[in-house]
């Protein structure tokens, strides 16, 4: 049996989405690997790529990391073609198993179509009952079908595939960010209020590249062309590139504030503002708000690295790295035994004695959610000799479900919803808390009005739905059996 690893991130990642366009078909299994590659931290369950040479989609799709899934002889054994599309997966709505890896291969009475998708829709338990009553028979237990339904059921009303996409928008509610390949076309669509990242990009062979970050442009060897709207459809064709905008600015722009704080890389650009950039900036927001006497501040790898800089930097004190990281512990691993399992015990990350042993630590991670995390990693900490630790969190508490895509569906397991930051820092065994603010979480992403904040303040830029739980359309399966 696999489990978490000891120290399993307490935010999940998104998913990553990846396609590519030729005018000339060539082996772009390999360019969609690389781009896989760089957003392997979206996603680290299951990894997909389909190639589509002219209408002929052929697909290798498998559990686990991107390493594991695509040898040199199952990417060779995708062939050439003139489009392709790829997908690392973390499950926000349905389970892990085998059945939900993406891309989703669908066959309809127009054609074929590759469906990847990042995000959560709000709206999914209603349309999928709503499909099922008409008779659809659903394979998967993902919102990921829904939207592929949707489109499909568009697609015999309209005259294009990239019609249908826009059709299906009116329809569809919540997250999404989809790469879609017809038999001749790549399709790149983001919501109207654009929760998710996704960009465009061009390699020096002219082929096209939709990605949901720019790290993987240029791991691909691609030139940022630009981000797509919010609300916007892209098709890239023989024709060229064309965009439907008629969706764009029906909605208030509401990205997602954690894009910047952790799910994206450093190295990323999300809608122009620098990742790395901004989670400085947050380090110095918290330097700000929450300054102390002490000795080193040190990051939690990785995604509270940068905001460490940006408090050091801020606040003068020293700056270093606390923590070895071992890089070769996947997402999951056998743990030999419960016992194991259950103690303090962390192959994943060990604090450097030499660093922390007798100095005051001002420790940056990027969240809290339910505590226990933070609380080992305090604990390592005291047993390396720290003499005080003050933890800094560069994100506000959590005080609501996410409906977006965060694997957060319950509010019930959020310590802020039941303690203050000082009841906290007792619980996690900080010498003190400090919390940045809502206000410069939202400064931190660039501009106040156009992120989403409703983790933080319970207040949703959309309808909410009756039932959140990833799980949930496994429960009704199970209840149905």
């Amino acid at each position: 049996m696999l489990f978490r690893t000891l120290n399993d991130k307490h935010i999940n990642e998104e998913c990553g989405v990846f396609g590519i366009w030729s005018r000339t078909p060539f082996a772009l299994a390999p360019v969609v690997y690389y781009g896989l590659y760089a957003l392997q931290h979206r996603g680290q369950e299951s990894a997909g790529i389909v190639v589509n040479d002219d209408g002929t989609f052929r697909a290798c799709r498998e559990l686990g990391l991107v390493s594991e899934v695509f040898s040199h002889e199952k990417l060779e054994a995708l062939g050439t073609g003139g489009i392709a599309v790829g997908h690392v997966r973390y499950a926000t709505t349905g389970d892990d198993s085998r059945r939900n890896i993406q891309p989703l291969l669908i066959n309809h009475r127009k054609g074929r179509m590759a469906l990847a998708h990042n995000g959560n829709l709000t709206n999914s338990s209603a349309l999928r009952k709503a499909l099922e009553d008409k008779g659809s028979i659903f394979h998967t237990t993902t919102d990921s079908e829904v939207i592929a339904y949707i489109i499909v059921q568009e697609r015999l009303r309209q005259s294009s595939i990239e019609q249908a996409v826009a059709s299906a928008m009116d329809i569809l509610e919540g997250a999404y960010s989809l790469v879609i390949s017809s038999p001749s076309k790549l399709i790149g669509a983001r919501d109207p209020y654009g929760f998710r990242p996704l960009c465009m990009g061009r390699r020096p062979d002219g082929s096209i590249i939709l990605a949901s970050e720019t790290c993987a442009l240029d791991a691909a060897g691609a030139e940022f062309i630009r981000d797509i709207e919010p609300g916007e459809v892209v098709t890239i064709s023989s024709e060229g590139i064309s965009s439907d905008k008629s969706h764009c600015g029906k909605c208030p722009k509401r990205l997602c504030v954690f894009e910047y704080i952790y799910f994206a890389r450093p190295d990323s650009v999300i809608d122009g503002r620098s990742v790395c950039l901004a989670r400085q900036q947050a380090g110095t927001f918290l330097a700000q708000e929450h300054p102390v006497e002490a000795d080193v501040v040190i990051g939690v790898p990785d995604s509270g690295l940068d905001a460490a800089i940006g408090y050091s930097n801020a606040s003068g004190i020293p700056y270093a790295i606390g923590f070895t990281k071992n890089k070769y512990i996947g997402r999951t691993f056998i743990a030999p035994s419960q016992d194991l399992r259950e103690s303090g015990v962390d192959i994943k990350l060990n604090p450097i004695k030499a660093v922390v042993e007798g100095k005051r630590v001002v420790l940056i991670d990027d969240s809290i959610v339910r505590g226990t995390t933070c609380r080992r990693t305090i604990e390592t900490l005291r047993k390396a000799g720290a003499a005080q630790i003050h933890m800094r969190v560069s994100a506000p508490p959590f005080i609501a479900p996410c409906y977006y895509g965060t694997d957060i569906d319950s509010d019930e397991g959020l310590i802020a919803n039941h303690h203050t930051p000082e009841e906290i820092a007792k619980i996690i065994g900080a010498d003190s808390l400090g919390y940045l603010s809502l206000q410069h979480a939202m400064q931190m992403a660039g501009s106040s009005g156009t992120v989403c904040t409703a983790c933080f303040s319970g207040e949703y830029p959309t309808s909410i739905p009756d039932s959140s739980a990833k799980d949930r359309f496994e429960k009704k399966i199970h209840s149905e059996d």
